[in-house]
């Protein structure tokens, strides 16, 4: 399954509740089973992201209807990486001319 990086911010509306983001949490991870997805890891982080979650999905638009119905709810903002596996990379290089 394609994996995918996902660097989340809080938005304000986000931020003012952030001592519910546990429980947001989980009904995130929720909507992503419910699309047909995994998520593998979530980490607070410091500096310009607040949260980066790490995903495996079915395809591209499994994944865009999980983050679409989550971002959805105003609390955060995403930026998504379409991440390839060192395997995937070496196939990938290999093809190269």
């Amino acid at each position: 399954m394609p994996t995918y990086i996902t660097l989340i911010t809080f938005t304000e509306q986000g931020i003012r509740t952030v001592k519910e983001a546990p429980s947001r949490l989980a009904a995130a991870r929720e909507a992503v089973r419910a699309a047909g997805g995994e998520v593998r890891a979530v980490y607070l982080v410091l500096g310009r992201y607040d949260l980066v979650a790490i995903s495996d999905f079915p395809s591209d638009e499994a994944y865009a209807r999980a983050v679409l119905t989550i971002a959805a709810q105003g609390d955060i903002r995403t930026e998504t990486l379409r991440a390839f596996s060192e395997e995937e990379f070496r196939q990938i290089a290999a093809t190269l001319p």
